[in-house]
């Protein structure tokens, strides 16, 4: 989308502080203006040959990095490969954790540098926390957000009420637009995990789009 200078100018403000807090959580952090700039800075980022899955994503699909993903440079775990078996795409889950590089998004990112994500089944939370060498966070900057806070309620009256939608569940947040703090059996909100100050020094990396991505 095209911004306003001012607002462009108010903008580049917050990411710059979201990226030095990322750093100092032992994240390494880039900003790119465009999907496409995004494509190669995670092509700089990846090897020829790694072995590499994702996590559900509108973003990755959006900034045209899942057709990266599948150019036949790496060995693509593709959970989103046409006619998969669940018991295919379980298999898939598991051996994201012994991969060399996996690529997600995140539902918010806070000034404070913090990663704040909710889960289903948790697959995509758990493969962030633990298991593959590398972690790749592409979002755009409508993700980012000033604290915890403003993190839970993003996830409460945006993402989770879009995906729920996106995904056809029988949610009262289709209905009604927010949380409803349902007890659902379609209910995608189990797993919240928020990641700050990393033990593993640049292992996540974070890649902001300078442009408005997913939900």
């Amino acid at each position: 989308m095209d911004l306003d200078s001012n607002k462009k100018i108010i903008i580049q403000k917050r990411i710059e502080r979201t990226i030095e807090s990322l750093k100092k959580n032992n994240m390494q952090a880039y900003y790119v203006e465009g999907p496409g700039q995004a494509v190669e800075k995670l092509a700089e980022l990846m090897n020829e040959g790694d072995t590499v899955t994702c996590g559900g994503s509108m973003t990755l699909f959006e900034t045209g990095i899942i057709d990266h993903l599948r150019s036949g440079r790496y060995n693509f775990l593709d959970r989103y490969a046409p006619g998969l078996t669940g018991e295919e795409l379980n298999d898939i889950y598991i051996k994201a954790f012994s991969s060399d590089v996996y690529v997600t998004s995140s539902n918010a990112i806070t000034e404070n540098g913090e990663l704040y994500n909710v889960d289903g089944r948790c697959n995509r939370v758990a493969a962030m926390l633990f298991g593959p060498k590398s972690v790749i966070v592409v979002a755009g900057y409508n993700k980012i957000v000033r604290n915890i806070e403003e993190a839970v309620e993003r996830v409460r009256r945006t993402a989770a009420p879009a995906n729920c939608v996106r995904l056809s569940r029988k949610t009262p947040c289709v209905h009604t637009g927010k949380c409803e703090d349902c007890m659902s059996e379609d209910r995608i909100c189990c797993g919240y995990v928020v990641m700050a100050r990393q033990m593993v020094k640049d292992r996540v990396k974070v890649i902001i789009v300078g442009d408005e991505f997913g939900y």
